[in-house]
């Protein structure tokens, strides 16, 4: 049996892994500067992790959502406590799509309605619902084509209203930071507006943090920026630090019935075992204030060369833009400096790696840039 080709690949084989550091097959040694799309949180192999993650592989891996899983009840406590939302109440799954689903379909039940609004360049997923609240028309199956599935343009509040003024909108969707899009921030203030114009409207706001959160902006979500609490959040990613993990932070006055969600492998042993150790992590080495302080040094440092590139993000979570491709610049660092960078669109180099990341690994990585780019 052959593979399924639908991933472009690179001839580099990965073998190991340790804080922000990866080896190959051939005992090349490389920075990671994208953490395996920000999935990696607290850095490869972290002696607490793999503990916890052995220790309960020896205990018990896996059982159905049919028993009691004390460690459920653990990682919502904790989460919790860490995130500003401890009076939220978490829905565990496997994969910021299924995050999303389960989001959609809990805000449509909870309203009654149908519709869902999203934003311009917005990347929500692969599935069918969210799939089509994502603005990328060729991932989008004829069977994913959803006429209750509305993308608007980022920013604009008059739209957003006459949209939310018609009744039938269970909610709008929107990232933290879109990643996929470009690094692209929404202002405090169009957040704010969200806010309020979803209650004046019974719809419900859902942020999608799957990519943004888990402290990578800085703050532990990036919407806490704009100082609004959303009806749900989507989280994914860094999560479990490479174990597929996924959830739902949902707020107090939505109310569960017996079998409103569900799922088979959401919220095992094993994933919140994982996803212990990366809250643990976090608390331990205060990798949310990592993340703000050497991002804000990243910037800083990228602001100061004049290269025709700008600039932007938000702690860890960084794009440089290019007026031109940049596969070409990617590749050089990839090959001949052994360091991993990811891209959004054709013209962006974008920034993702683990929140244990140093200023010294940073400016590893700035000395490198500068001889791709032949600045002094």
């Amino acid at each position: 049996m052959e593979l399924f080709d639908v991933y472009p690949l690179f001839d580099i084989t990965p073998e190991k892994a340790f804080g922000c550091v990866v080896w190959d097959n051939k005992a090349n040694q490389y920075l990671d500067l994208y953490g395996g799309h920000a999935v990696i949180s607290i850095g490869h192999s972290h002696p607490h992790y793999v503990q916890k993650v052995a220790g309960q592989l020896q205990q018990i891996g896996f059982y159905s959502n049919s028993i009691q899983n004390p460690l459920q009840k653990e990682l919502a406590t904790k989460l919790g406590e860490i995130s500003g939302y401890d009076s939220y109440q978490l829905f565990l799954c496997n994969s910021g799509a299924e995050a999303n689903e389960n989001a959609i379909k809990l805000a449509s039940f909870e309203t009654g309605r149908k519709k869902f609004i999203s934003f311009s360049k917005a990347f929500h997923g692969r599935t069918s619902a969210a799939v089509s609240l994502t603005d990328n028309p060729k991932i989008i199956a004829p069977v994913n084509e959803n006429p209750n599935a509305k993308i608007l343009p980022l920013g604009n509040l008059e739209e957003i209203e006459k949209e939310l003024a018609k009744g039938d909108v269970a909610a709008i969707i929107i990232e933290g930071i879109q990643g996929i899009g470009g690094i692209i921030i929404p202002d405090a203030s169009f957040l704010e507006g969200l806010r309020e114009l979803t209650k004046q409207y019974g719809s419900l706001l859902i942020l999608d943090e799957i990519q943004s959160g888990y402290g990578r902006s800085g703050k532990f979500f990036a919407h806490q920026y704009a100082y609004i609490e959303p009806d749900i959040i989507t989280v994914a990613k860094g999560m479990g630090n490479g174990f597929p993990v996924g959830g739902v932070l949902i707020a107090p006055e939505i109310k569960p019935w017996a079998g409103m969600l569900g799922t088979t492998f959401g919220g095992n042993h094993l994933a919140c075992a994982a996803s212990i150790a990366v809250v643990d992590v976090m608390n331990k080495e205060d990798l949310v204030e990592n993340a703000e302080k050497v991002g804000n040094f990243m910037m800083d440092e990228l602001n100061a060369i004049d290269g025709g590139f700008s600039v932007r993000g938000k702690g860890l979570m960084v794009g440089i833009e290019f007026p031109v491709e940049v596969a070409g610049i990617r590749k050089k660092l990839l090959f001949e400096h052994h360091i991993f960078t990811g891209v959004s669109g054709k013209n962006m180099i974008r920034l993702l790696p683990p929140l244990c990341i140093t200023e010294e690994e940073v400016s590893t990585f700035l000395k490198a840039f500068k001889e791709v780019l032949a600045i002094n």
